[in-house]
């Protein structure tokens, strides 16, 4: 019996699986890449390597396929590598798929039962030399830099006992701390949290363990110098519903949004819970910092459920088209008893994916870079048919926070763009002066190009363009590594 994978928009058109792990050297280049750019652009995205064991149409339950574009001397070679988790080396050995729906171990086959589930397709991240692939419901995994290959799961010398680990860990570039954290630390639907900071030698040391309010995901969180920010946003997950077979997550829109803020070298009694009282929806955050008693937090922000796939108790969910989205800062007062904190919108602009220079982490900020949404540009239904809901971005943003400016590049009425990755121009360049990385999906041809932007300039559009003889698949996250 011929095996296809599910009819769905998941599985179809660019984001058709391509399973292809590659090596191409010397890639095609239209343009000249900067001589400065020393280093290696690391991302990640799902592809998977079997067909599902359900028909799940959640894009996240796929394997982690990671992809390096290593710069030097003005050429680029790409190389591309599975993450072969736990997950991943037992189907290849069964040679079919055995973990069920997304964070659902009830549906699995009964010969993983207890078997890590991650599939380490959400980032990657180098800290202390090494790079790790993260998926937030399963530990780190750690790869070679240079081959991709495949080392397994971290416990940073077995001192990180949570079952969890965060996507999107924060490296403080004064002192090179890895900040990182887990929820539903013991296990799936737990309230347990797991805090942690990683010195620049990979070694733990502080840990802190909290229960949450309310068992949810907490998918990005906030850095500074002082504090850690964690939001919980209006969805909810619950044993209950995992044994029924219904989807993980539910929204619920009569919840409140809810922020623990913990001093950054705080004990769990430290915590302190603040609300704001309406629905949102948490995308990434593009950076914090404190002045000492007052914690400024910029992030993306949707007024409504972005995941469709996880939809209210009766089923229903917005058009992801239909949703309002901001760059929103919040204020926290710590000297104050106020529970709620201050909100201002910084953009209102329909954007994600938010990059900022890396030397500015955890400090007051000037420059950040996003894909965006420009719904005055034309996109062709014909040649390319609906736009996919894992990637409907058309644009790279240049938003300045402080006045709200905004420059866009537009990459065209049949291409996608996915997410951007700012890369310095030297150590000693100032903030913002460099360059962006972002990989563009050619959706008729169904081919993928590299783009190198100047970051203070990318309305003139692409200094170089790297040209993929392969498509890769819509991925989500990446970073850059310099050679040195």
């Amino acid at each position: 019996m011929a095996k296809k994978f599910p009819e769905n928009l998941n599985y179809s058109g660019f984001d058709t699986p391509s399973r292809v792990e590659a090596d191409v050297l010397d890639l095609e280049v239209t343009g000249e890449i900067p001589m400065e750019m020393n280093g290696t652009f690391f991302r990640v995205g799902p592809d998977p390597q079997f067909q599902p064991k359900i028909n799940s149409p959640i894009f996240f339950n796929d394997d982690g396929m990671v992809g390096s574009f290593k710069f030097k001397d003005g050429q680029v070679d790409f190389r591309s590598r599975y993450a072969q988790t736990d997950r991943y080396r037992a189907e290849k050995e069964a040679r079919r798929g055995l973990f069920g729906d997304y964070r659902n171990p009830y549906t699995d086959d009964p010969s993983v039962e207890g078997m890590i589930r991650g599939t380490a397709n959400t980032a990657v991240i180098v800290h202390h030399g090494k790079l790790f692939a993260l998926k937030e419901d399963s530990p780190a995994l750690e790869m070679v830099p240079d081959t991709l290959e495949t080392i397994g799961y971290s416990d940073f010398g077995g001192k990180f006992t949570s079952e969890t680990f965060t996507a999107h860990p924060k490296i403080d570039p004064n002192n090179g701390e890895l900040v990182a954290f887990g929820y539903s630390a013991k296990g799936v639907a737990t309230l347990d949290t797991a805090y942690y900071v990683i010195d620049r030698n990979g070694q733990v040391v502080h840990e802190v363990w909290f229960d949450c309010p309310r068992a949810g995901f907490i998918h990005d969180f906030a850095v500074t110098e002082n504090f850690v920010v964690f939001p919980l946003d209006n969805h909810t997950i619950n044993t209950e519903r995992l044994k029924a077979g219904k989807p993980a997550f539910v929204w619920q829109p009569e919840l409140h949004q809810m922020f623990g803020v913990l001093p950054r070298r705080g004990e769990a009694k430290d915590i302190r819970w603040f609300t704001i009282p309406k629905k949102a929806f948490h995308g990434h955050t593009v950076n914090a910092w404190d002045d000492g008693t007052t914690i400024h937090y910029d992030t993306t922000l949707a007024d409504d459920n972005v995941f469709a796939f996880f939809p209210e108790e009766g089923g229903n969910a917005p058009n992801v088209f239909d949703i309002n989205n901001m760059v929103m800062r919040l204020t926290f007062d710590m000297s104050s008893d106020r529970t709620e904190p201050g909100q201002t919108v910084i953009a209102p602009v329909m954007a994600e994916l938010p990059s900022i220079d890396p030397r500015y982490d955890t400090r007051p900020y000037t420059h950040a870079f996003l894909a965006s949404i420009d719904p005055s540009k034309p996109y062709d239904f014909e040649k390319c048919g609906p736009p996919s809901p894992n990637n409907p971005f058309n644009s790279l943003m240049h938003l300045n926070v402080r006045t709200g400016e905004v420059k866009r590049w537009f990459a065209g009425p049949t291409c996608a763009v996915q997410e951007p990755v700012f890369v310095p121009k030297s150590d000693t360049a100032e903030e913002g002066e460099g360059y962006l990385v972002a990989l563009v999906n050619r959706l008729p041809e169904r081919l993928s190009d590299l783009v190198i932007l100047d970051a203070q300039d990318i309305e003139a559009g692409p200094i170089a363009t790297a040209h993929l003889p392969i498509r890769l698949r819509t991925g989500l996250h990446g970073c850059w590594m310099p050679s040195e």
